[in-house]
């Protein structure tokens, strides 16, 4: 993964992405040790520049179910609201990054998939184990 034009980051755990299209988020499910299980970035919708290249604005606003006690929380707040003034983030930017936001608290909250099991199987794939 590519943050803008920066390095390639490396994951070091099992982790699978969901990207889909016309969503104002991304999800990375990851394996055990992460303390994170969840980790949803709101974002632009993705744009598929080609079969091997995504595109996406993240917003700084994310939502997390933490392994540990399984707690669902939104995160970097601050950071949304003082983003909106310096980069000028439209009106219906911040609406639609907002709404993502609830949705994405209820979906985690509630284990509605693909935030429930459906993650698991892939996992178990990328990890090397059988679901």
């Amino acid at each position: 993964m590519r943050k803008g034009y920066g390095p390639m980051v490396s994951i070091a755990c099992a982790h699978v992405v969901l990207i889909p299209r016309d969503a104002w988020w991304t999800a990375a499910f990851n394996a055990p040790p992460r303390e994170t299980e969840i980790y949803c970035d709101i974002a632009t919708p993705a744009e598929w520049r080609s079969s091997h290249e995504v595109s996406m604005v993240d917003l700084d606003l994310d939502v997390l179910r933490k392994r540990t006690d399984g707690s669902t929380l939104m995160d970097d707040e601050d950071e949304f609201a003082e983003h909106q003034v310096r980069y000028g983030y439209p009106a219906d930017v911040i609406a639609e990054a907002e709404a993502a936001g609830r949705w994405l608290m209820d979906a985690v909250d509630g284990r509605a998939e693909p935030f429930g099991d459906a993650s698991r199987a892939w996992l178990a794939m990328v990890d090397g184990e059988r679901p």
